[in-house]
C-alpha cells in the first residue's frame, strides 16, 4: 500500500492506493476497503471521511464485478465521489482489482458530509460536499466522436456544478482520463482556455476502458464553494 498526507487548499488529505491481492475482483476489493480503512484508523480517520475513490481494472468483468462490491462497502455515511477504469497497464502485480482513495480531515469531527445523487439514482454519485468543497464523481458520455463527448461532458459537469453553488472558476482540479486510441493534444485543443488555462491543475491520463461501451473519456472535477 502507497499512503500519503497531503496538504492541499489549507486542510489534509490522506492518499491512500494499493493492488489487489488474491481471490475474485469482488474479495479483492473488499480485502483493499478493509485495508484501507485499518490505515485511515491509524490517522484518527475512517471510510467515512472518503471523498473519492478511483476503481482500475484489469479487464470488464473485474471493473463491473469491483465497482459493485465497492458499492456496497462504501454506502451511507462513506458515500463517496468515484470513477472506475479499465487500465490493465496499471498493474504491476497480477491483481484485477486496484484502488485509489482520497480522504479529507474534516475542521471539526462534527463536520456534515452530504452526498446529492443523480435524478433517478445511479451507482455514481452526483457529487460530495464536505468542507466547503465539491467532488464530483467521473462523467462520460454516450458513443460519438471525441469532440461531442467532450462537449456533452463539460455541459454536464457544469450543471452539477451550478447544482453544488459553485461553478468552473472555483474549479481547483480537472482529471481528465483519456481512451488510449487517442491523443492528449488532441483533448487540449478541446477544452476550453478557462479550463484547459485557467483551472490550477488539470491532469491527463490514458485507460482502455469505462463502464460503457464506445466511451471515450471521464472527467472528474474538484471544485471550491
Amino acid at each position: 500500500m502507497h499512503a500519503r498526507l497531503i496538504r492541499w487548499l489549507g486542510r489534509e488529505f490522506v492518499s491512500l492506493s494499493a493492488e489487489g491481492g488474491d481471490g475474485t475482483p469482488e474479495e479483492q476489493t473488499r480485502d483493499l476497503l478493509g485495508c484501507f480503512a485499518t490505515e485511515l484508523q491509524g490517522h484518527g480517520l475512517s471510510l467515512e471521511n472518503t471523498v473519492r475513490t478511483r476503481l482500475w481494472a484489469r479487464d470488464r468483468d473485474s471493473r463491473t464485478r469491483g465497482t459493485a462490491e465497492r458499492l456496497a462497502i462504501l454506502s451511507g455515511r462513506a458515500r463517496s465521489s468515484s470513477s472506475s477504469f479499465v487500465a490493465p497497464d496499471r498493474f504491476a502485480s497480477g491483481a484485477d482489482v486496484a484502488l485509489d482513495l482520497l480522504a479529507l480531515r474534516p475542521p471539526a469531527p462534527e463536520a456534515a458530509k452530504s452526498a446529492v445523487e443523480y435524478d433517478p439514482p445511479v451507482a455514481p454519485v452526483r457529487y460530495i460536499i464536505y468542507d466547503s468543497l465539491a467532488f464530483l464523481s467521473g462523467v462520460t458520455a454516450p458513443p460519438g466522436p471525441l469532440g461531442q463527448q467532450t462537449a456533452t461532458i463539460l455541459g454536464r459537469i457544469g450543471e452539477s456544478l451550478a447544482k453544488a453553488g459553485t461553478s468552473w472558476g472555483k474549479a481547483v482540479l480537472v482529471s481528465c482520463f483519456l481512451h488510449r486510441s487517442h491523443r492528449f493534444d488532441e483533448l487540449k485543443d478541446l477544452l476550453p482556455p478557462a479550463i484547459s488555462q485557467g483551472v490550477p491543475r488539470v491532469e491527463y491520463v490514458q485507460v482502455d476502458g469505462y463502464a460503457g461501451e464506445g466511451r471515450l473519456l471521464e472527467i472528474e472535477v474538484t471544485a471550491s464553494l
